[in-house]
């Protein structure tokens, strides 16, 4: 078996020591009670043996921990995973499955507020307006396998922008491009400002009312319906119009650019993991995956 220590900082690119020890001690309790919950429920009751007795791991939890982050990292396969672990193919894929759903579930963490983790959208409003803080959020798109020919909803991943099959996912970020917060992903086809939404977005300007969004042209129905709360570039001036008011009109939008440009810097952080590049493998698993990845993204740009 391959020494871990020395495979993490080698392929880790991103991910501190410390970042790595967190994990270790964040994760650890929640695979544990996870591995319990499954024993259980096969036995069908309480443990007749002693703890300990029975079969050891083939992987312990630092290295299902390790191979999971190399594999969001790099996307490498999971055959290969398992010849540098000195395990089979099927061992990995179990790790990764037992993993990956943890990493999604710890949310995005906040700056200055260690304990603290923002996991719904409700979430990252409530924080917004007790700290101040203007939002930003915008949509990105990572292409996906077609679906096969003949099954139902093949036509909702096609995206009308990138001409691809695509999943879509919606991000926030604040004025530093950190981010705070990633939704479950929605079929490409979607209009993003549809999948914001059908996130609970109303809900939450309804629910605070002082929190700002910067937004982008795709989000014109958000900013007409919650006026000062929406706030999207200022609309082009009609042609004929006076030299002055067309200069004007430049600098608000340059400047409104330069506000939001933060949240493209946090989407451009997720897409330097491999796996957001081009999802290759099955559709449903892209969801916990994004938000793995934005999870450990948030934890980099904190703690930088």
């Amino acid at each position: 078996m391959v020494n871990r220590t020395v495979l993490a900082h080698r392929l880790l690119t991103g991910i501190s020591r410390r970042h790595l020890a967190n994990l270790i001690e964040k994760l650890a309790v929640s695979w544990q009670a996870g591995v319990e919950g499954r024993r259980h429920a096969a036995r069908g009751g309480a443990r007749k043996r002693a703890a300990g007795a029975g079969a050891r791991h083939q992987l312990v939890f630092v290295d299902r921990l390790v191979a999971t982050l190399i594999h969001l990292r790099h996307d490498l396969p999971h055959s290969v995973l398992g010849l540098l672990f000195g395990v089979d193919r099927s061992t990995i894929t179990r790790a990764i499955t037992e993993i990956r759903p943890l990493l999604a579930e710890r949310g995005c963490a906040v700056p200055d507020r260690p304990g603290l983790r923002l996991r719904t959208l409700a979430d990252v409003f409530a924080y917004a307006q007790a700290e101040g803080i203007e939002l930003r959020l915008d949509a990105t798109e990572i292409q996906v396998r077609r679906p096969p020919a003949g099954r139902g909803g093949r036509r909702a991943f096609v995206s009308g922008k990138k001409k691809q099959n695509t999943m879509k996912a919606t991000v926030i970020a604040d004025d530093q491009g950190r981010t705070l917060w990633a939704d479950v992903l929605r079929p490409g086809r979607m209009h993003d400002a549809t999948a914001a939404r059908n996130e609970g977005i109303a809900v939450c300007f309804q629910h605070f009312p002082d929190v700002e969004v910067l937004l982008d042209d795709g989000y014109l129905g958000l900013s007409r319906d919650h006026r000062g709360q929406a706030i999207t570039p200022p609309r082009k001036p009609r042609p004929g119009a006076l030299p002055g008011r067309v200069q004007q009109w430049e600098r608000d939008r340059h400047g409104h650019s330069s506000d939001r440009i933060t949240v493209e810097h946090a989407l451009a952080d997720h897409k330097r993991w491999k796996q957001l590049t081009r999802w290759t493998h099955r559709r449903d698993r892209l969801p916990d995956t994004y938000r793995a990845i934005a999870s450990l993204v948030s934890d980099r740009t904190v703690t930088a």
